[in-house]
């Protein structure tokens, strides 16, 4: 498990300087600071109320990992998780119920 944890904790270092080395080789005009490194997003903007709310909180998307996200990686949609949970929730009351 200590292995697992040193191993996540280098590849988000990697993604980290690999998207600082991509914006900073741009010229300061052209410098989104959000992107993808590879599969991974990262977003070094400031973030804001509607951010956070779109990532983490988005009744209108089917999506359980957002890739709106300030950092490195995927936001979880709780609003997804919520109605997988309900689901899951409603399957196992109506297979007890026989």
């Amino acid at each position: 498990m200590k292995l697992l944890g040193r191993l996540v904790q280098l590849v988000a270092l990697v993604v980290l300087f690999r998207a600082l080395r991509e914006q900073f080789g741009r010229p300061p005009e052209e410098r989104t600071w959000f992107g993808r490194v590879g599969p991974v997003p990262y977003d070094f903007r400031v973030p804001t109320l509607d951010t956070f709310r779109a990532s983490y909180w988005n009744p209108d998307s089917q999506q359980l990992f957002s890739s709106k996200v300030a950092g490195i990686g995927w936001a979880i949609n709780f609003a997804q998780a919520w109605r997988i949970y309900k689901e899951f929730r409603q399957q196992y009351r109506e297979m007890a119920a026989y």
